[in-house]
């Protein structure tokens, strides 16, 4: 049999179109990469967000954003609760929580409960008129004042609460629990614990003289 030289032509490859990857979605509700639908974690610690309410200059600060979660038939309910601080700078302060589905709604209304529960506090010039100790549950508050210059030395939770207040020169310590929402509300009460001189005099009944000039 005569051998015959079959040549046979091979299409040209033709390039393969391959669909774009996904982009990354985060890590899931576990800390792993696979967690549900690709949903990344919310950070529990936010950092203080200082936003200016339209027409009634006040300052909201958000403080702290809790996730909930709860399992139903159908999978999980994820809540949000958001503690909210509320103040004009100049001796009123107010403090809500707020809980939604969402964080924005959570936000909203922590900031609408602030307004509606903010009271008056008294504050000597630019910072307190007096050392005090306040505790709330677990949390325990200390709150002396300072000489012009010092600033607020304070964690992120009570410095939250005295710049919305308005006091801008204090020293403070946070003792006890770690909780937010049991600091920011011990350090409210150690505010509205503060009573001026003046207050104290009219309340017992005497007469406040005033300061005599040294003699020259």
């Amino acid at each position: 049999m005569d051998e015959q030289n079959i040549t046979t032509e091979r299409p040209e490859s033709t390039p393969v179109e391959r669909a774009p990857a996904a982009p990354f979605q985060g890590r899931g509700p576990g800390g792993r990469g696979g967690g549900r639908q690709g949903q990344g974690r919310p950070r529990r610690n936010r950092p203080d967000q200082e936003n200016s309410a339209g027409g009634d200059d006040l300052v909201e600060k958000v403080v702290f954003i809790n996730r909930s979660s709860k399992v139903v038939k159908g999978g999980r309910r994820f809540g949000f609760s958001a503690l909210v601080v509320v103040g004009d700078k100049n001796g009123r302060v107010g403090v809500g929580m707020g809980k939604a589905t969402e964080v924005a709604d959570a936000i909203r209304k922590g900031g609408e409960s602030a307004r509606a529960q903010m009271v008056h506090v008294n504050l000597r010039e630019a910072t307190i008129p007096h050392e005090v100790t306040s505790r709330y549950c677990g949390a325990r508050v200390l709150l002396r004042p300072a000489s012009p210059g010092t600033g607020i030395i304070a964690g992120k939770t009570v410095r939250a609460v005295l710049e919305s207040a308005g006091v801008r020169n204090v020293l403070t310590k946070s003792l006890g629990s770690k909780n937010a929402a049991n600091v920011v509300k011990a350090t409210l009460n150690a505010l509205l614990s503060l009573r001026l001189r003046e207050e104290i005099f009219r309340n017992r009944g005497l007469e406040l003289k005033p300061a005599e000039s040294p003699a020259a």
